[in-house]
């Protein structure tokens, strides 16, 4: 979670790929993938070869697409790859259906089979829209047939040339009308707990993930997103933060922090004001905050041996004292009273089998889109696996969880009946 933006110049440079609409590519090999992607961005952003598979990884290209806005398209190897390599890119490919918002199914024109109708079927299960590219109409007519059932249901296909360039305004704007509705209603990270005219105070530790000139990306989004609804600000450092509140005429509606000084910061802030971390918050903006926080009962069941997995959306170099790898580790360790296995992954990798954890701490997910977040809850549900957020375990570990649930009314309503359950006061932190 420790992704960070260049802020000197008080703006940022580019829309983080984590707040982007992802549109996936997918489709055999050799059926002009590639070529689309060059032909819809105007730029040769893909190789293209007439050797089937060229394509060997997803090939990824943000750019602005007038007027939705930023956009990333992701190319993929054909899905129809062979060999053991082959096997490969498809993995890397079927990876991509967890991250997709809107699906392009490309096939030449003369051809449709039960191999699209697979990929159709994967995209419509997973509630992902879809247009269907019919390509190469300089070569060959496109399939009346084909055409015809697909629109019967429901499914929007247009016919292309990125030899002619003919169709490809056409895609354009089919992928315009197809863009999920959420994506034109942004939620809130803050705001809405804040509201217009209200103040949050911010804290928000220097420390070596947050360089001098930086802060981390999720910080740098949450400041944003209080300034787009009028709301005020108020950037301070830990040690500085009983001094800020003194100084205020009125208390504020929220207080956000780093997890990392979460017990500072719960001794420092009045219990009337209410306290979160900016973790919390990206567990209800980008992921399931109830899954979560469910996941992080299941805690106190962890016994000596248990895997753990701690999963990180970026690839930041790990430091010394590092949230992930050290810090959560260690108080968890401390919290549960046995020795516990930790694994550690980064990045858009994922394992497919989870059943040998018996939990899965995922960070905050700033660097990746919401449905991957949202597949890999799901992936993790389905096998029954709990699975929480760095913030919400930091402070389940330390007994303050809570109190950091105030100002999400569901989630906090949710943890004290399971305390009841287990014959609160004593049974939960």
């Amino acid at each position: 979670m420790k992704r960070v933006l260049n802020t000197a110049d008080g703006s940022m440079q580019k829309t983080p790929r984590g707040l982007r609409v992802h549109i996936g590519i997918f489709g055999r090999r050799n059926v002009g993938k590639s070529s689309l992607l060059n032909a819809v961005t105007r730029q040769d952003v893909a190789i293209v070869s007439p050797q089937a598979g060229t394509t060997t990884d997803p090939v990824e290209k943000p750019m602005e697409m007038l007027p939705l806005g930023p956009v990333l398209f992701i190319d993929t190897a054909g899905i129809d790859d062979e060999g053991a390599l082959g096997a490969l890119r498809v993995r890397r490919t079927r990876q991509v259906f967890d991250r997709t918002d809107l699906g392009i199914l490309v096939t030449e024109a003369g051809s449709w089979g039960v191999f699209e109708d697979r990929i159709l079927g994967e995209l419509q299960a997973r509630g992902i829209p879809v247009v269907v590219v019919m390509n190469k109409i300089d070569v060959e007519t496109p399939s009346t047939d084909a055409f015809h059932s697909l629109s019967l249901r429901g499914v929007r296909v247009v016919c292309t040339s990125t030899l002619s360039g003919e169709g490809i305004f056409s895609l354009r704007q089919a992928l315009l009308d197809s863009i999920p509705a959420s994506f034109l209603d942004t939620p809130s990270i803050a705001a809405d707990l804040v509201g217009p005219g209200g103040m949050a105070v911010l804290v928000v530790p220097i420390d070596k993930e947050a360089p001098k000139g930086r802060l981390i990306l999720p910080q740098v989004q949450t400041i944003r997103d209080l300034l787009d609804h009028d709301c005020f600000s108020l950037v301070v450092k830990e040690r500085e933060l009983r001094l800020a509140l003194e100084r205020l005429k009125s208390p504020p509606a929220l207080v956000i922090t780093d997890s990392q000084v979460f017990l500072k910061v719960a001794a420092d802030v009045p219990p009337p004001i209410p306290m979160t971390s900016f973790s919390i918050l990206f567990s209800r903006f980008k992921g399931d905050l109830l899954t979560q926080v469910e996941g992080a009962l299941a805690i106190d069941s962890l016994k000596e041996g248990d895997r753990i997995l701690i999963a990180e959306a970026c690839s930041h170099h790990p430091i010394a004292d590092d949230i992930g790898r050290v810090k959560i580790p260690r108080w968890l360790t401390q919290y549960v009273g046995v020795k516990l296995q930790f694994q550690h992954i980064q990045g858009h990798d994922f394992p497919e089998d989870l059943d040998a954890y018996g939990l899965v701490i995922h960070c905050g997910a700033c660097m990746i889109n919401r449905r991957e977040m949202l597949s890999r809850i799901l992936q993790c549900r389905r096998v029954g696996v709990p699975v929480t957020n760095y913030g919400v375990v930091i402070a389940y570990s330390l007994g303050i969880l809570e109190r950091a649930l105030e100002p999400f009314p569901s989630a906090r309503d949710l943890y004290r009946q399971a305390r009841l359950a287990r014959g609160a006061p004593g049974g939960l932190p």
